[in-house]
């Protein structure tokens, strides 16, 4: 009887210890801090959401639905796990694939991030490629961008340039540089050791809180090393050893409630896996940077060209434009071809000039940022109207056919600050395979748009997308 009430005792003295020893664990988890900041949130907000808007405009983005839902969802169930004294309602975090195979990810103040397609592939689980994420999150939550601004004292060295993105802050070095600066002629400023430990650790616990094992952050860097042919890519030189990470972030899970049954393998993973692999091979971050440096605009192409108002009919001849292999349709063969970066313009003599074109066409690819066909096209919409301020929308949109897709058609129309008449110029807008907005623009004075009419009519019906 005493033996019974003796193992009882200690049996319950266990328990009572174990109890004790649970939250003991838990606060023993690395505590994190803000680092000191001397500037707003809604300066983060800003510098992230003008920084994006480049972004979008100069990367190629991943524009399929389901790999996009599905980065959406990882991240949201990341976010949702950052502690609250890390949160700021005014953030706005949103995710998106680039369409570049260095495995790396970056992101911005204020919350928008870029996962890299090689990034998604390399990894062995979901659970490594939701690590690179939670890093990338902790830097925004800890608003490291500002805060390493502060320390240096100067905003305009350190954010006046989008340079202070969170670009490659997983892994770095001039790879990442290159991504965060959008091709400029100046690397930014790293990371110190204390902030990359900072999100690290914050990363991990991210992670836990998730539902994810921490230890797979640590092993994305055994796969970056397996990766870069025994040991780490170049860029992650200039970062903490990955050696002392893999340990201090091994460590940190010991004190963590990590769940027994850990987020790994899920369908949403294997099946974005699947669907890039499909895809094209896609370049690394310095051939997309090539690439936007050798497109640097020059001067106008139409520079010196005199406007005229003696400006000659469109001819009945055509000649075939071709816009690499997606594209042809017919021009008035009297029409010269101006090229641009972003655009393509044909206009007669004595209707080109400094200020751009007073009859013709103009063709172009919009990047939109809804995937849709009218909210893009009014995007697009606006943006003409900001750059033209003397014209004005005349109407609604409305439904038409272009190439045999549908199309959108929106008439704009002002008085010119060339010749001073009105001008009318109407938008035809269509959605291409890979989700961007192609845009044809026809351009006349009202009192020629008679004239016009027949050579706009037969350049829009000639219209062949091979996308």
């Amino acid at each position: 009887m005493r033996s019974r009430q003796l193992k009882t005792t200690i049996f319950a003295a266990s328990m009572i210890w174990a109890m004790a020893l649970a939250p003991m664990a838990a606060y023993a988890q690395t505590k994190v801090s803000l680092p000191k900041n001397k500037y707003k949130v809604e300066d983060d907000v800003k510098l992230g959401r003008d920084a994006s808007a480049q972004v979008d405009q100069q990367f190629p983005l991943i524009n399929d639905r389901q790999v996009s839902n599905y980065i959406e969802d990882v991240g949201a169930r990341l976010v949702s796990a950052i502690p609250q004294q890390f949160r700021q309602s005014q953030f706005q975090y949103s995710f998106k694939v680039v369409n570049a195979s260095d495995i790396n990810a970056f992101a911005l103040p204020g919350g928008p991030m870029y996962v890299n397609r090689g990034m998604i592939e390399a990894a062995k689980n979901e659970g490594e490629m939701a690590g690179v994420m939670a890093h990338e999150i902790s830097h925004v939550a800890l608003r490291h961008a500002t805060a390493q601004a502060t320390k240096q004292g100067s905003w305009q060295n350190q954010l006046g340039t989008i340079g202070l993105i969170l670009g490659g802050a997983i892994l770095g070095g001039q790879t990442g540089a290159q991504l965060g600066m959008l091709g400029a002629a100046v690397w930014q400023t790293k990371y110190s050791r204390e902030y990359e430990t900072q999100s690290d650790i914050l990363g991990a616990q991210i992670m836990a809180n998730a539902g994810y094992d921490p230890r797979d952050l640590a092993n994305m860097f055994q796969t970056i090393a397996g990766q870069g042919g025994g040991r780490g890519p170049e860029w992650l030189s200039s970062h903490p050893d990955p050696g002392n990470r893999f340990q201090k972030i091994n460590n940190e899970a010991r004190y963590l409630r990590v769940s027994p049954n850990p987020i790994k393998i899920t369908a949403g993973f294997e099946s974005a896996q699947a669907r890039l692999r499909r895809m094209p091979a896609a370049r690394t971050m310095a051939e997309i940077q090539q690439s936007q440096q050798s497109q640097q605009p020059t001067e106008n192409p139409m520079a010196g060209g005199r406007y005229s108002n003696n400006v000659p009919a469109p001819s009945r001849n055509h000649k075939v434009f071709s816009g690499g292999n997606w594209l042809r349709m017919n021009v008035p063969s009297n029409w010269r071809e101006f090229g641009s970066q972003s655009s393509v313009s044909f206009a007669p003599e004595g209707a080109y000039g400094n200020d751009g074109i007073t009859h013709g066409l103009m063709l172009g690819i919009h990047r939109g940022q809804n995937n849709n066909l009218s909210r893009d096209s009014q995007e697009l919409i606006n943006g003409l109207l900001q750059a033209n301020t003397y014209l004005r929308q005349q109407g609604s949109a409305r439904s038409t056919r272009l190439g045999g897709r549908s199309a959108i058609m929106t008439t704009l129309s002002g008085r010119s600050p060339i010749y001073g008449g009105t001008e009318i110029v109407t938008i035809y807008t269509a959605q291409l395979r890979s989700g961007e907005t192609f845009y044809l623009a026809t351009v006349t004075p009202q009192t020629n748009s008679s004239r016009y009419n027949s050579a706009f009519r037969t350049a829009i019906n000639s219209v062949r997308f091979n996308d």
